[in-house]
């Protein structure tokens, strides 16, 4: 794996071990030498996240729109940063620069964009893995509402698999390296 996406909250959330965790991931990218491919901003877990890579001699790709560039939440000491017009070109570029996906806590926009390239393996358009990290059962809800869409007949048992889900860091990169796509996963195309 060369780049990681990661999507994150861009506040901290109430718990110190959230933070934590952003930074600590930052650390194991940079100790792997896997760049960090993010949504570009300074602000929450976003900022713990990119400026635990730079700190450890990482590099760190970050995608903003414009908007939000002008609402001076970018992340000015990135060493690549890439300013597209808007959210759907933010995320399409994420996912082109990035051979795998993590998800630390976040809000809607972490959901949501984790959950839409997750949508995009479904559908073939990919065959990359996907990470929950699981701070504190942050992902427990979600992931109890997944198995309950496998058990009422909306997503497939092999598509539930691919979310790998860790508390540790360390534990879910190295999961993610490994990564082999479940063989009874029937890619629609």
């Amino acid at each position: 794996m060369k780049r990681i996406a990661v999507y994150c909250g861009s506040n901290k959330g109430t718990r110190a071990a959230y933070a934590g965790a952003a930074e600590n991931l930052g650390r194991q990218l940079a100790k792997r030498g896997i760049e960090l491919v993010y949504g570009g901003g300074c602000v929450g877990l976003m900022g713990v996240l990119a400026d635990a890579v730079l700190q450890n001699g990482g590099h760190v790709i970050g995608v903003i729109p414009e908007k939000l560039v002008i609402k001076e939440v970018v992340h000015e000491k990135l060493p690549d940063l890439r300013v597209v017009k808007n959210m759907h070109e933010r995320k399409a570029l994420i996912a082109e620069l990035s051979d795998g996906f993590i998800a630390l806590p976040g809000g809607y926009g972490t959901c949501e964009e984790f959950c839409e390239v997750l949508a995009w393996s479904q559908l073939g358009y990919h065959q990359k893995p996907f990470g929950l990290l699981d701070v504190a059962g942050f992902y427990r809800p979600l992931l109890q509402f997944f198995d309950h869409a496998v058990a009422e007949g909306f997503i497939r048992a092999a598509h539930r698999e691919l979310v790998l889900v860790e508390e540790d860091a360390g534990k879910l990169l190295r999961r993610l390296e490994t990564f082999q796509p479940p063989t009874e996963v029937k890619w629609i195309r």
